[in-house]
């Protein structure tokens, strides 16, 4: 990889995003109003991260109406069968024999009004004089909008708007400790760092990874690093945790012994994916050893990573001088090239064994 391409990914990872010139509700604030049986008229629910749209949408399903009255008040909804001037119409009518009626709409990025002016502007109108009876939600998931946009920005004065990013890496293990707390377990800081390592940021993922742990044990207890490897099916000694600590420690026969693991297990190891989170790794290496001198605080927002990984990301600075980060850089590009069939006659198992030779040596 040339060096002006690794100079981009520091480009990159400094990246941040301005704050909006309005304030939207968060998911938080609005659960805590719907717990509290405080509805509003109109939902958009929008963002990337799916997990607190679905939350949101989840409780005003199973609790704004009883069993009863959802046979003729509650109407479900996708954004591909459905056109935004039938919905509002729907919204405007009045429940049968109930307080209130709602309408989800699910996959709400499919309806083209979105993206239209007029369709903006007839959500906007239905929103200026909302049916007090009906609850209306849309769910626009896995895409984002332009918050920017004044029709965004005039719906949210409107309407309960919330924006459900994607967490960064380096919050996921606080989320994931808050998230145990509130199932009343506690769970080791290594188990959350391995965690964040393994599942990354689907926190839907998380979320049912961390049932699967939690029924095993009675409330009140800790959960371990053993307990995560058990259940959720990674191996305690072959997973790209331990490889990424192998390349750090330069400990050629571990790193060895992983990868011949890896390619004997190529559906739960697969190639793109472990060579993208080596390239990552290295990246952020490189990173790091521009900015090693910055405290401990910021080089971990910079690197987006917890401090307790800090360690491990000096150790490679020390084994690897940044001439050498930057070949490796160039191995795993090349390597990237030949795992997507471009000018390469290797098989997967030996392009994975011929970048971690030319890493280590």
């Amino acid at each position: 990889m040339h060096y002006k391409k690794a100079l981009l990914s520091l480009v990159l990872i400094r990246f941040y995003s301005k704050p909006y010139s309005f304030m939207l509700s968060s998911a938080d604030q609005v659960l805590k109003q719907l717990k509290k049986g405080q509805y509003a008229p109109t939902y958009l629910l929008f963002g990337e991260e799916a997990f607190y749209i679905d939350q949101i949408s989840d409780y005003i399903e199973a609790n704004a109406l009883t069993a009863a009255e959802k046979g003729f008040n509650l109407t479900i909804t996708y954004g591909k069968d459905v056109e935004l001037n039938p919905i509002l119409e729907s919204a405007r009518r009045f429940p049968m024999m109930a307080q209130r009626q709602v309408i989800i709409v699910k996959e709400a990025q499919a309806l083209k009004e979105f993206g239209e002016k007029a369709g903006q502007q007839l959500l906007i109108r239905y929103c200026t004089n909302p049916t007090p009876t009906t609850i209306l939600v849309f769910c626009y998931k896995h895409k984002s909008l332009n918050t920017k946009a004044k029709w965004l920005q005039d719906l949210a004065h409107l309407a309960t708007v919330v924006e459900s990013k994607k967490i960064y890496n380096d919050k996921l293990p606080s989320w994931i400790k808050s998230h145990f707390t509130s199932l009343n377990y506690s769970i080791e800081d290594k188990a959350t760092f391995m965690m964040a390592e393994f599942i990354g940021n689907d926190l839907n993922r998380i979320v049912n990874e961390s049932k699967k742990m939690t029924v095993n044990y009675p409330a009140g207890s800790t959960i371990s690093s053993n307990d995560v490897l058990k259940h959720i099916g990674v191996s305690k000694e072959y997973n790209i945790f331990e490889l990424q600590n192998a390349l750090a420690h330069r400990d050629v026969l571990k790193a060895n012994k992983i990868i011949q693991y890896f390619n004997a297990n190529p559906k739960d190891h697969p190639l793109i994916p472990t060579i993208f989170m080596i390239y990552t790794f290295f990246s952020k290496v490189l990173l790091c050893q521009h900015n090693k001198n910055r405290d401990q605080d910021s080089l971990a927002r910079m690197l987006k990573i917890n401090k307790y990984f800090l360690r491990e990301y000096f150790t490679a600075i020390r084994n690897y001088h940044t001439a050498k980060i930057l070949s490796n850089l160039q191995y795993i590009h090349k390597a990237d090239l030949s795992s997507k069939g471009i000018d390469s006659p290797l098989k997967d198992s030996e392009i994975l064994k011929e970048l971690i030779f030319k890493i280590m040596h």
